[in-house]
């Protein structure tokens, strides 16, 4: 419920609003300028899937212990050389900042144009990802869906929304816990390039997994 509470209030507030890149820092302005609403709402919705404080109680009552102090880099340095070495040459980018790791993956590779439903020739390289989360549980993972500016706002959010979904879901279907998930669309709200060319619209689809470590507080 509360994925599709953030999901819908982004919807609502981006026809209005406007928002910051976070990579270059440049404001994104809408035909609006209801854009301050919609800034603390993306902040908010991205604040939940990254604290997680839902799945982090739910995870730590069933059972599965936090990390901690100097457990918590080298736990991640292992699982980031797995990915890594799972990854390689498949065309997925895997990105550590600070004790997060970031897996970029294009939509030419995992879906064809305008659709939700996964290559299947995309099938293998989330398996080798789900096998790394599976050995890994002590990470929270956010999955968050990208498009490039073409078409309306409100139909692109629905769509990378249904992506990052069904990365998601196959991720689950793989043997990992739900408990662990957090799924949200961002449509064309964070670009990595500029939509005024091919080449960048085709880098701003994607769909991104932050992995996130299971800690106490």
């Amino acid at each position: 419920m509360l994925k599709k509470t953030i999901a819908a209030g982004l919807i609502a507030a981006m026809t209005a609003g406007c928002t910051t890149d976070p990579y270059t820092g440049q404001q994104k302005i809408s035909n609006t300028a209801a854009g301050a609403g919609l800034g603390a709402l993306a902040g908010a919705g991205l604040g939940l899937l990254a604290g997680g404080d839902d799945r982090r109680n739910a995870l730590l009552g069933a059972g599965i212990g936090a990390l901690a102090g100097g457990a918590i880099g080298g736990y991640m340095d292992q699982q980031e050389a797995q990915l890594r070495a799972q990854l390689q040459g498949t065309g997925v980018s895997v990105t550590r900042v600070g004790d997060q790791i970031i897996l970029n993956m294009p939509s030419n590779i995992t879906f064809a144009f305008d659709s939700d439903s996964i290559q299947p020739s995309f099938y293998e390289t989330l398996n080798s990802v789900a096998l790394v989360l599976r050995r890994y549980n002590q990470t929270l993972v956010d999955v968050i869906g990208h498009t490039d500016s073409t078409g309306s706002t409100d139909y692109n959010m629905r769509l990378s929304q249904r992506r990052a979904a069904a990365v998601a879901d196959y991720l689950i279907a793989q043997g990992n816990n739900s408990q662990r998930f957090a799924v949200i669309g961002m449509g064309p709200t964070q670009p990595i390039a500029s939509n005024a060319t091919e080449e960048g619209r085709a880098q701003n689809r994607r769909v991104e997994i932050k992995l996130v470590p299971l800690t106490a507080g």
